[in-house]
């Protein structure tokens, strides 16, 4: 008699689970050391270039200038009181250092004072003074004239991009001339008086990156300058 043998199983047989791989993670971002110091120099420029400019209030101080002949002059300083014989004022920035002018450059252009900032030489300002003036002439032939005896003056004047000239009148009613010549690199900016029989000429010059540094600066000295009797 046959056996009859059980059917085969159809049910799948259980099996294990396979754990599902972790998706990858990003790798930490690293500079190489040359490439990581050459971005902290960059952050370090970037924050010296946006640091906001200085607000620190210029200082000065008031120069009392005599206006004396070159037969007169009594060398470097003299003995006399120049603020008791002072023709003319104006203000000399804190630091600023004086060029002693001699007989010779006061005999030849009138030279009387000279003040320069020791950061940058050709920033500056200074007086001439001319005798046997008893009132202003028009403006043109005054420029012209002061130029005579300035060299500087004449090249500023021959390459000017733009020359400014107007008539102002002080509180007491002196009246001023008042130029603004802005030349191939340099700012210049000059006032214009007659009083006791002398034209003077009081000049603030500067090198186009002085000016836009310090413009504010060198417009107060500009504006500073008066002849004694008009303040």
């Amino acid at each position: 008699m046959a056996t009859l043998s059980s059917p085969p199983s159809i049910l799948p047989s259980s099996t294990a689970k396979t754990p599902q791989p972790k998706p990858p993670q990003p790798s930490p971002l690293f500079f190489p050391k040359p490439l990581a110091t050459a971005l902290t120099a960059a952050l370090a420029t970037t924050t010296l270039l946006t640091a906001p400019p200085s607000t620190a209030a210029t200082t000065y101080n008031l120069y009392y200038g005599t206006a004396a002949s070159a037969a007169n002059y009594g060398g470097y300083g003299g003995n006399s009181d120049k603020k008791a014989s002072a023709e003319y004022v104006y203000d000399v920035p804190e630091g600023w250092k004086e060029r002693l002018v001699s007989k010779v450059e006061k005999g030849t252009n009138g030279t009387d004072s000279e003040f320069y900032n020791p950061k940058k030489r050709q920033e500056k300002e200074y007086l001439t003074f001319l005798a046997g003036f008893r009132q202003l002439v028009p403006k043109d032939v005054v420029l012209n004239n002061l130029a005579l005896s300035d060299v500087e003056l004449q090249d500023l004047i021959a390459g000017a991009d733009s020359l400014v000239s107007e008539e102002k009148k002080d509180e007491n009613g002196q009246v001023y001339y008042v130029y603004e010549i802005d030349g191939i690199g340099k700012h210049s900016l000059i006032s214009v008086t007659c009083a006791k029989n002398k034209l003077y000429a009081h000049f603030v010059n500067a090198p186009a990156p002085e000016w836009k540094r310090d413009e504010d600066t060198l417009r107060h000295i500009h504006q500073s300058f008066k002849t004694v009797g008009s303040f």
